[in-house]
């Protein structure tokens, strides 16, 4: 499932098809392309299994392999989303999709244009060293006979899949992150239907050809965590995980249990705490009243058991969160410092980090800067050496900007959570 370009929408047409197919009896897996924690939760609600994500810079191209070759075991509908436009990005979606052997559906925002809607499925099927673009659908059309004139310009080697109308009650919510989380948005699952029917009378709605893929042997994971049990926060404020996160945890023998910094007054008894990314900035409040939730990760540092706390996740560690709006609310204060929201960027890009436990990839995207007399105990870099974030350590706490990709080096994530 790619696109010209991002803002075509992508997300919205595989989140459609994936609940048109699966309302119809088939078992359909979504699988999304990048380091994309927003997307996913879409997808799982509309196809009823997780979305697990495909990048080759930050997971590695065997693990997209196993994962395809694991789901297409059970599924009979698998869609891989595509990120940023076909071409854009190194590797590519068009480069992604020829190497593990994918035909590609192509998305176009039909919106402003007639007779170019042709030209662009053309160029973007023969740019460079070409793009195995079988089918097109038209994204945001006006009216019918607006589909069937962008629809007559498709060339002689590319489908046509049909067409969703343009629809203001199907459109996305979103927030400087991206997409609003699948949870946030009260009306999701109607509107995921809404564009499910759109496409139910369209070529979309038919199962295509199987293909065959190269194919990866599954990896195998020594019990490093064998009776060790890890509390993972998970609610509104932390809610960026990975699912193939989790399943490795679980792989290496750990037990997991979930708790809400929010909500709950009582951390679970545990060997080691995970605090995830998320949005921390949205619920300063309810943070800072949380004390006993903020003595409890003290003692469990203290008493140097392992925490890791990853981008919003560290944001909650420092003493105090300053938003944009002026406003300041004590965080945990596991480590000395403050974080401050900013309405710009501040850190964009893959990872790769050498710690003691051993190398890790990983990602970073935030909005907020960090003041704190820390010194880093290390460097995650971008491969281009150019930028990074610091990663920080105190007793067997261990925070950063970077969002960590554990089945990249299980052993080195295991050891991350061991004391």
């Amino acid at each position: 499932m790619a696109a010209p370009a991002s803002g075509q929408g992508k997300t919205t047409v595989t989140a459609a098809l994936a609940r048109l197919h699966a309302r119809q009896g088939r078992r359909v897996r979504v699988f999304k392309c990048g380091p994309d924690f927003l997307d996913p939760q879409i997808h799982a609600l509309a196809s009823g299994a997780p979305c697990e994500n495909i990048d080759f810079r930050m997971c590695g191209e065997d693990d997209a392999r196993w994962r395809l070759n694991r789901a297409a075991a059970e599924a009979d509908l698998i869609l891989v989303e595509g990120v940023m436009g076909l071409h854009d990005g190194a590797p590519n979606s068009a480069e992604l999709a020829r190497r593990l052997g994918l035909p590609i559906l192509l998305v176009i925002d039909a919106a402003a244009m007639a007779g170019s809607f042709g030209a662009v499925a053309w160029g973007l099927k023969n740019y460079g060293e070409g793009a195995n673009i079988t089918h097109v659908l038209a994204n945001r059309t006006g009216s019918k006979h607006h589909a069937e004139l962008v629809q007559k310009t498709l060339p002689a080697d590319i489908a046509w899949a049909g067409h969703l109308p343009r629809d203001a009650a199907c459109a996305l919510p979103e927030r400087h992150l991206g997409l609003l989380p699948a949870g946030e948005i009260d009306d999701l699952d109607a509107r995921i239907e809404r564009m499910a029917d759109a496409l139910a009378d369209t070529p979309a709605a038919e199962l295509p050809p199987a293909v065959e893929f190269a194919v990866s042997p599954a990896p195998t994971f020594d019990a490093k965590l064998a009776g060790k049990t890890i509390a993972v926060a998970r609610d509104a404020a932390f809610c960026f995980l990975y699912p193939a996160n989790l399943e490795c945890l679980a792989a290496l023998g750990a037990r997991l249990v979930f708790f809400s910094p929010l909500a709950d007054a009582v951390m679970p008894d545990c060997d080691a705490v995970w605090l995830p990314g998320g949005y921390p900035e949205l619920h300063g409040p309810s943070l800072a009243a949380n004390r006993v939730m903020a003595a409890a990760l003290t003692a469990h540092v203290e008493a140097g058991k392992p925490l890791v706390a990853e981008c919003g996740g560290m944001m909650t560690c420092f003493e105090s969160l300053h938003a944009t709006d002026g406003s300041a609310h004590a965080m945990f204060g596991l480590l000395p410092g403050t974080v401050r929201m900013q309405k710009k960027l501040a850190g964009l890009g893959m990872l790769a980090t050498e710690l003691n436990e051993g190398r890790l990839s990983g990602h970073t995207f935030h909005y907020s800067t960090t003041e704190t007399p820390l010194v880093p105990v290390a460097q995650a870099v971008k491969a281009t050496g150019r930028g990074g974030e610091a990663i920080y350590r105190h007793r067997r706490l261990t925070a950063s900007y970077m969002h960590f990709y554990f089945p990249a080096n299980p052993i080195a994530a295991a050891r991350l959570f061991l004391p």
